[in-house]
């Protein structure tokens, strides 16, 4: 079992960027694949990117357009997500959630271990 825990969240502006992280206390993250979500108020929670044990990253690219990069360090058994020209839109709690190696990564019921979220605001 393994139970992520994020950080990096904070209130920001339109145009700023972010880097939201993801590590764990107990077993190392880089054996799952490693899935960020998003859930603005008021709406379901959605899939924003992952990563696999291999690299291979994923990404909803009709909410990022290019601007979030997920990306992994494994020596410090962690995983990023990179948010630059954030934009009012870009509000929610961002959740890090670990899946089984192989799952589909978009899906959201492949996630078995979730963290408790970091907020994300951007004013305008």
């Amino acid at each position: 079992q393994v139970q992520p825990v994020e950080s990096g969240g904070g209130l920001v502006r339109a145009g700023d960027s972010l880097r939201l992280s993801c590590t764990a206390s107990s077993r190392t993250l880089m054996w799952y694949t490693v899935g960020w979500f998003r859930q603005a108020p008021g709406k379901e929670r959605e899939f924003v990117a992952a990563i696999s044990r291999s690299d291979t990253s994923t990404y909803n690219v009709d909410s990022v357009k290019g601007r979030f990069t997920i990306s992994r360090d494994v020596a410090k058994r962690t995983v990023y997500l990179q948010m630059n020209n954030l934009e009012p839109g870009d509000t929610a709690a961002y959740y890090c959630a670990a899946a089984q190696p192989g799952s589909p990564s978009r899906v959201e019921g492949s996630y078995d271990y979730w963290g408790q979220g970091t907020r994300v605001t951007v004013s305008s």
